[in-house]
């Protein structure tokens, strides 16, 4: 089956970072878990992080769309940890090419690589606000360099004006883009934005080129009250239900519970249109595979 992209019911995979290092005891400096592509031992940690994934899609007969691990492959990350433009843009199309080979060791599942992108700065805290112009210009580079995906997927966004430059960047390559943005537990966005708002002004000014909108790295509760908003399709929520402040200063982490959690995302499928369904920050695949269950998405 070949790895196309399209619009059916799908899983995600779930809190990569967050399992790879309270799980596997993984070392990502700056949260990056790029830095695992470069050694065979890191590849290795990475297959199996995502077959679990591959598993449930197979169980419950639905899609599958695996973020490449590259949230933090970008130019500001990646000078942090030493990689320049060029060491960076090989980074994102390893990760596109150890997808590649996951999909097509398993032909009887349908996968698409979704090429991750993430915020310039914190997907908490909304910190220097770039223009949309300038936001474009900017992750460009990393929408090339994903090239060979099927799907770009702008996960935590912050605020309005970057997730328009990703549209645009995406768009100008003819890349399908998907926007999430964070939200706080009043289900507002970091800037203090309403969620309908938000994904009205990216709409407004991309001519509603998003393939579809999330929302990620809150716990349901957080954000149910201010659902439906037309053209949210997807939610990639967190275990643990403190804020985003408690997380920072937490010294463990907070799995919540993947049953509970499950009958959460079933109440939120009453609200919007639950097309993609994943997890964030605390979740593995345990989340994924009870939501899925409790979603009967087969």
């Amino acid at each position: 089956m070949d790895c196309q992209t399209l619009r059916m019911r799908a899983i995600t995979d779930g809190g990569l970072e967050t399992t790879l290092i309270y799980h596997h005891g993984a070392t990502l400096p700056d949260f990056a878990a790029f830095v695992l592509l470069e050694d065979e031992a890191g590849l290795d940690l990475l297959r199996t992080y995502y077959a679990p994934y591959i598993e449930i899609a197979r169980r419950e007969r639905v899609r599958a769309i695996l973020d490449t691990p590259t949230w933090r492959a970008n130019a500001d990350w990646g000078a942090r940890l030493g990689y320049n433009e060029a060491a960076l843009a090989e980074v994102n199309r390893r990760a596109v090419e150890l997808l590649r080979e996951m999909c097509s060791n398993s032909p009887d599942v349908e996968i698409a690589i979704s090429g991750c992108i993430g915020p310039r700065g914190d997907g908490y805290v909304v910190g220097e606000m770039m223009t949309a112009e300038e936001a474009e210009g900017y992750h460009a580079q990393q929408v090339r360099a994903l090239d060979g995906a099927d799907l770009v997927s702008a996960i935590t966004m912050t605020h309005p004006s970057e997730a328009i430059g990703v549209v645009r960047a995406a768009r100008s390559t003819d890349m399908p883009v998907v926007i999430s943005f964070t939200v706080e537990t009043n289900g507002e966005l970091p800037n203090g934005q309403a969620l309908a708002d938000a994904v009205a002004e990216v709409d407004a000014a991309t001519d509603g080129a998003a393939e579809y909108f999330m929302v990620n790295c809150a716990h349901p509760s957080h954000f149910a009250h201010v659902l439906p908003v037309e053209r949210v399709m997807g939610v990639r929520a967190n275990a643990s239900k403190m804020s985003h402040a408690e997380l920072d200063a937490a010294e463990e982490l907070d799995e919540g519970d993947p049953a509970e959690l499950a009958q959460d995302y079933a109440l939120l499928g009453r609200l919007l249109p639950l097309d993609v369904v994943g997890g964030c920050c605390g979740t593995d695949h345990r989340h994924v595979g009870a939501i899925a269950a409790a979603l009967s998405v087969t």
